[in-house]
């Protein structure tokens, strides 16, 4: 047999023999490493730990805190949920088990929901199986095999998947003791290695999305390497639990949603209304600076604007259905940029206009399914923190590490430290159905963009796939003040739009030449951005942006008329205040103050009414003795100015 070389992540090699395993790799190198051992990466593929390595290769040995290891292992701990699940529930039907950040799910079809008792019963017969160590075996199968044993075993929802596959793809299923699951893999060696594992909860899913499809009923999980990372995982949930937006939402009074109204459609209150008018205020000051002009532009278009655009083409499925206006089908817009595209075409542009940055805060209309809806986080109805930068193609570097530029302004005004830029390109294969069938302006402009971010020395990834349909676009990932991760600006280059529409601007050489169009929404939707605050700041937003900034506390009904004063100068001058004059005790005051989440407190009585003083206490910090109004309000106004985050608790 040949000797085959295996090449390590530290680039140092050994010689094995060919058809060697990445398991027998790991015993080879220590005990300790081949405990830990739960996939292998062989080249750019994942495999699994048993898999014969034939010709020299790449090795990294994957273990559950690698990134691809840990994916392996929720994986696996799906099915071994699954392999429960039907053990407990013979009846049940499985569908599909993928692994999502940190987490995994299963649907089920099953008569009824699962309840607590029964999640404490899978889970524990999930540990009954990881005990017992069984093998996990990967098996070949042809479409006709597969559909055989599916088929036998009544498993209808696994039939539809393989008759949905090419025919020509291979087929795989995963057998771990009587318990067989179609799979493309790679699985963990064997069930013990799974130990440390947790349901999370249980609730309703539609097959493949659909709501038009049967109810079944999901359950969620997570799955670590070891103990202590699984309860820092426990714990980090508890912490993202209490910081749910809407959770928190509802109890500061934000947003609220109606049936009434419909689903995934947002009703600000009074206190979202000012988070909403402080984020317009602060974007429209940045934009002011950048040279950007304000727009506005109709709620519904006629469809010829989105047949031009493309929308109905590559978008419609997100889109309302048409509404019949006089024979003509209107739709309401699902974003600005046709609009945007009109009245830059609504006169004559020069190469001394160029570039030309148009902004609005419009309102669009996307159609989520009902089962994606969430909270602030998918809706159907948004607003848009948007803009279009129409640039000569000299001017498209600079435009954009610009709006790239805008993402370090805001993360340092909202606190976020950590983020991640990630650069969707598209697919060959999807040319002419998801994408505009532009080979040769692809290539051109993804390259520009990569140019442009390295250049600007961004931290940023390639992801294949997953582009705009008229061009390349820069998604930026942030994570909260507890490592949530969200996805919230965006940073877009159209080749395809400024042509469909003919858009021109007339060069120094005096002939036409079409623009290039960067979309751009550094803030994102108000939706997504408010949502995503409540929870980064769990609440306690800086004074600059609390709904409101100061409660006054008048300790008596004596001092009642001095408090009225006090509250009305603070909003004379602008300060968002609250007078809570009801016939309670002070400490009961200063405890909804503080379930409010109030910033600054307010507490007078005959003593500060006498001297004409007032008694401040501040959340986080306690009492700051007492001072002047005139004083608080020189401090509160530099604060706000300046949209300093003070007091916030720290995480």
């Amino acid at each position: 047999m040949k000797n085959i070389t295996i090449t390590f992540p530290d680039k140092s090699t050994r010689t094995y023999e060919s058809g060697v395993t990445p398991m027998q790799i790991a015993e080879s190198i220590g005990e300790r490493l081949a405990q830990a051992t739960i996939a292998a990466k062989v080249g750019d593929k994942i495999v699994d730990a048993n898999y014969k390595i034939e010709n020299d290769s790449a090795v990294s040995i994957l273990t559950p805190d690698s990134p691809e290891g840990h994916e392996v292992l929720l994986h696996s701990t799906a099915h071994l949920m699954a392999q429960a699940v039907k053990e407990l529930f013979p009846d049940a039907k499985v569908t599909i088990g993928p692994a999502i950040e940190n987490r995994f799910y299963y649907d089920f079809d099953i008569e009824g929901t699962f309840s607590e008792d029964d999640l404490k019963k899978i889970e524990e017969k999930m540990h009954e199986l990881s005990k017992n160590d069984y093998s996990v075996h990967r098996k070949e199968l042809t479409r006709e095999e597969a559909i055989k044993i599916f088929a036998d075993m009544n498993e209808t929802y696994k039939v539809e998947i393989i008759e949905g596959i090419d025919p020509e793809e291979k087929l795989s299923a995963y057998e771990q003791e009587d318990f067989i699951d179609l799979c493309r893999g790679p699985h963990v060696p064997s069930t013990g290695k799974i130990k440390h594992f947790k349901l999370l909860e249980s609730s309703g899913a539609y097959w493949r999305g659909d709501e038009n499809n049967k109810m079944l009923q999901r359950i969620y999980g997570t799955s670590f390497g070891s103990k202590k990372a699984l309860k820092e995982y426990l714990h980090f949930l508890e912490e993202a639990k209490k910081r749910d937006h809407r959770k928190l939402g509802k109890e500061l009074k934000i947003f609220t949603f109606d049936e009434e109204v419909g689903p995934g459609l947002p009703l600000w209150l009074p206190n979202g209304t000012v988070i909403i008018e402080e984020l317009e205020k602060l974007a429209k000051e940045v934009e002011r600076e950048a040279g950007y002009t304000q727009v506005r532009t109709p709620h519904l278009t006629k469809g010829k604007l989105y047949e031009k655009s493309g929308h109905l083409e590559h978008y419609k499925d997100s889109m309302y259905p048409a509404m019949d206006v006089d024979g003509i089908d209107y739709y309401v817009k699902p974003m600005n940029c046709p609009h945007h595209h009109k009245i830059f075409d609504s006169m004559q542009r020069s190469y001394r206009d160029m570039p030309v940055r148009l902004s609005e805060y419009g309102t669009c209309y996307r159609y989520e399914k009902s089962g994606q809806l969430f909270g602030l986080m998918r809706v159907r109805s948004m607003q848009m923190n948007d803009a279009h930068i129409y640039c000569t193609p000299d001017q498209f570097k600079d435009e954009f590490l610009a709006v790239c530029d805008l993402y370090f302004k805001y993360f340092e005004i909202f606190g976020i430290e950590k983020y991640q830029m990630r650069l969707s390109l598209h697919d060959e294969e999807g040319l002419g159905k998801k994408y505009v069938n532009e080979p040769k302006l692809w290539k051109q402009t993804e390259e520009i963009v990569k140019k442009a971010l390295d250049d600007g020395d961004f931290n940023y990834v390639e992801v294949p796939g997953e582009a705009a349909f008229y061009g390349p676009k820069i998604d930026v990932q942030v994570w909260s003040a507890i490592g949530k991760e969200f996805t919230l600006a965006t940073n877009q280059v159209d080749f395809a739009q400024p042509g469909r529409f003919g858009l021109s601007y007339v060069d120094e050489d005096g002939k036409e030449k079409t623009p290039l169009c960067i979309h751009r929404a550094p803030l994102s939707t108000h939706e997504r951005m408010i949502g995503f605050l409540i929870e980064h700041f769990g609440g306690d937003f800086p004074l600059w942006l609390a709904p409101v900034q100061v409660a006054v506390l008048p300790i008596s009904e004596k001092t009642n008329e001095y408090a009225k004063q006090i509250n009305n100068k603070l909003f004379s001058v602008g300060i968002r205040s609250q007078l809570d004059d009801r016939p309670d005790k002070i400490g009961a005051k200063i405890r909804q103050a503080e379930i409010d989440k109030i910033n600054v407190m307010i507490i007078v009585g005959e003593q500060e009414k006498d001297a004409e003083t007032i008694s401040v206490r501040r959340r986080f910090i306690g009492d700051m003795g007492s001072m002047k109004l005139e004083k608080l309000i020189d401090q509160l106004n530099d604060e706000i100015k300046n949209r300093r985050d003070t007091n916030r608790k720290k995480t």
